[in-house]
């Protein structure tokens, strides 16, 4: 008797065992880059709003699009001032803190803004909250939980959190645009907080700062004891500042990455959409356009990548920066109130073109600053955010002074010579085993 027993028990057991082998148990690391995924999605719906918000701003509050400008160059100026003290914050307070603290400053902002009445009220609400809550999750969010949480995948990881802005964007343009030409701008400042004030609570019951914390080894890799909180990161952020300030490829690698900033962030995310409703084109047309970009923008950035691996990145972005300069030269004989075939390939080669610059302009400055190279880059992405502040504010003045943008394209163009120009006056370095920003 006893012995039917345990022969029913080992086919039970028998019967259960292969549905264990067939349902693994999923790596927490997983779960946090799906957290990371939705949060930096929520993040793209303020990147999405501030250019559909000119025209609308304009009309409503009587206000100049120089003016509305200069609190969207605001909000790009701190976005990249902080980017580079991001990282030294979630050391210091953990990711899940930092991120929560940075997407209540956001929604903050853009709720509060359904009530202002004064210009000031946009700069300290859209330019200065939203400034600095976004900069706050920049690109060394993403980079932190990747570099915790996961040693096998990484690439794939920063391949998929870097779609989370485009598709992000794919996903908030159009939506944004349909609210503010059906209901008005108002709502469309309540939906992107309601999608920042959605996602808080994921990321406070699900975001963990490191593996050791719920006794896990990062994904591929062996356990390691979570570090103590540095409190030295912002002030090496400095120091490395001041070295690598005082060498020549440091300005032209920021001088070039502020041209590139200029004439994407502050041009065309901020600018375009006014610019083809100026036009005739509906804002739905213009903002599903500039939506499109963002998804070649992954497609470019990939291949940049590939290419950077083979190619001389100096040569690389003088060519993006050249082709950049003549496209934008073409621009204004594109704009129309239908959208044409010539319209569409400008914005597939302008996505492609987007944020090609990234991978090689990293690679130079591994090149030039060793292992320093992270932090230059965070000052090099500051210049960037930097240039697009001011063109978002010069270009929203030209169009008042002129009453058109063409003056805008044209000079950017121009610029965007000067950028390749500048990459190619960088020289190689060859100890690139020694940081050359070591003070």
């Amino acid at each position: 008797m006893l012995s039917g027993v345990t022969q029913t028990t080992d086919n039970a057991a028998a019967e259960y065992a292969p549905r264990r082998r067939f349902l693994p148990r999923i790596h927490r690391a997983w779960i946090v880059a799906a957290v990371t995924f939705v949060t930096i999605i929520g993040g793209a719906a303020f990147n999405s709003l501030p250019g559909l918000l000119i025209d609308p701003l304009h009309q409503w509050f009587g206000w100049s699009r120089g003016e509305i400008g200069l609190a969207v160059s605001l909000d790009m100026a701190l976005y990249g001032l902080t980017a580079p003290f991001a990282a030294a914050l979630m050391d210091r307070f953990g990711i899940r803190r930092v991120v929560v603290v940075a997407l209540s400053t956001v929604a903050a902002g853009a709720l509060a803004s359904y009530w202002m009445t004064a210009l000031w009220q946009l700069m300290l609400y859209w330019g200065v909250l939203v400034g600095l809550g976004t900069g706050s999750m920049a690109m060394a969010f993403s980079a932190t939980v990747t570099n915790r949480w996961f040693v096998a995948r990484r690439g794939l990881v920063t391949g998929i959190l870097t779609a989370a802005g485009a598709s992000g964007q794919l996903v908030f343009l159009p939506l944004c645009a349909w609210i503010i030409d059906e209901h008005g701008w108002q709502p469309a400042s309540v939906t992107v907080a309601l999608a920042a004030l959605v996602v808080v609570p994921f990321v406070w019951l699900l975001m963990r700062d490191h593996p050791a914390d719920v006794g896990l080894a990062p994904y591929g890799g062996t356990y390691v004891e979570k570090p103590a909180p540095t409190t030295g990161a912002a002030a090496r952020t400095l120091r490395v500042l001041f070295g690598a300030a005082r060498t020549g490829p440091f300005w032209l690698l920021a001088g070039s990455f502020a041209i590139c900033g200029a004439s994407t962030n502050g041009l065309i995310r901020t600018h375009f959409v006014p610019s083809a409703q100026d036009h005739g084109m509906h804002i739905t047309a213009a903002a599903s356009l500039l939506a499109v970009i963002g998804v070649f923008d992954i497609i470019g950035t990939v291949f940049s990548g590939w290419l950077t691996d083979r190619f001389d990145a100096r040569r690389l972005l003088a060519v993006y920066y050249a082709l950049r300069g003549v496209s934008l030269l073409i621009l204004p004989m594109l704009l129309a109130p239908a959208v044409h075939p010539p319209m569409v390939f400008f914005i597939v080669f302008y996505g492609l073109d987007w944020v090609a610059t990234v991978p090689p302009t990293l690679a130079l400055c591994r090149e030039q600053y060793g292992e320093d190279s992270a932090i230059v880059f965070g000052w090099v992405l500051a210049s960037h955010q930097v240039g697009a502040a001011l063109v978002a504010f010069l270009g929203g003045v030209a169009r008042d002074l002129t009453g058109s943008y063409d003056l805008v394209w044209y000079a950017s163009g121009a610029l965007c010579a000067t950028a390749a120009l500048m990459a190619l006056l960088i020289r190689r370095r060859q100890d690139t085993g020694v940081p050359a920003a070591a003070g």
